[in-house]
């Protein structure tokens, strides 16, 4: 489906939302090393909204080695209080504004809408409301509150893919490791069930509200 969307060859620009600093990665990660590896891609902006300094850092390791075969790419990482973002909704929207007038997407990754964490739908809400005509795939994230849905868009992926995910995700995020869900485990578990209902051993899912050619 991932090539169909993207058969023009022409070189695209992607936007990443993450509300916090792992989120792009476990949601995504898979679908963009294979979108960097496959595709031509003119320029990244990748987008994090609630850090402080040693996530930040994490981060900023991670994106870069997810970001490793793009050589236009930019990593913004901002310092909002985690869990907080909807009391502090007028300020992110003035962003959202201004990362509009600088870059534009062909393609945007950020969180699905009915994401429990409140967080993650605020970013999912901005999303929308700043971008209208354009390609906006929802990713979704597992976690204690299960709220799982039912995907419309499927990215089959290699079992190495899956592999580099997991392993940059794993060495990068230190601060995380104490988490009783943050192991290979989990985040094979949902590539796994996508893969097996879109036919093949692994994929990440998405949500595609409108699709426009």
């Amino acid at each position: 489906m991932l090539g169909f969307l993207l058969a023009n060859e022409k070189p695209i620009n992607v936007l990443c939302l993450g509300a916090h600093c792992d989120d792009i990665e476990i949601g995504a990660g898979g679908t963009l090393l294979k979108l960097f590896d496959s595709y031509q891609v003119s320029a990244v902006r990748w987008v994090i909204f609630a850090s402080n300094e040693i996530r930040k850092k994490e981060a900023t390791q991670s994106a870069k080695r997810f970001l490793e075969k793009t050589s236009n790419h930019e990593i913004l990482i901002q310092s909002y209080r985690d869990g907080f973002l909807p009391f502090l909704a007028a300020e992110i929207k003035d962003y959202f504004e201004i990362l509009k007038k600088e870059f534009t997407p062909d393609i945007i990754f950020t969180h699905y809408r009915d994401d429990r964490h409140q967080d993650h739908r605020l970013v999912s809400d901005l999303t929308w409301n700043t971008w209208r005509n354009h390609l906006i795939l929802e990713y979704e994230i597992p976690k204690y509150d299960g709220d799982l849905g039912i995907p419309n868009f499927y990215v089959p992926l290699e079992e190495k893919i899956i592999e580099k995910r997991n392993r940059i995700v794993l060495e990068s995020f230190e601060s995380q490791q104490s988490k009783h869900w943050f192991d290979d485990a989990t985040f094979r578990a949902l590539p796994r069930l996508r893969g097996m209902e879109s036919a093949t051993t692994y994929a990440e899912a998405f949500y595609a509200r409108k699709i426009l050619f």
